[in-house]
């Protein structure tokens, strides 16, 4: 799946999320992934770049992401 489509998944599903805090999500766990963290997903990490890798496993709900909320105005 492209990284457009993943983005769109991940959005959609997660309506009080905005593309800079997706950003900031995909980023730390790209840093987890780079630092010795176990993949979630059945795929070499040496064949896919760490980002790409951490979109993949926020699509698929296997990374949580915590802090995010809705504030109403």
């Amino acid at each position: 799946m492209k990284t457009e489509e993943l983005t769109a998944k991940i959005l959609d599903a997660n309506p009080n999320m905005d593309n800079y805090q997706l950003a900031i999500a995909v980023a730390k766990r790209s840093d987890e992934l780079l630092n010795g963290a176990v993949s979630k997903l059945n795929i070499d990490p040496k064949s896919v770049k760490a980002a790409d890798l951490a979109l993949m496993e926020i699509a698929e709900g296997l990374v949580t992401i915590k802090g995010f909320v809705d504030i109403e105005r």
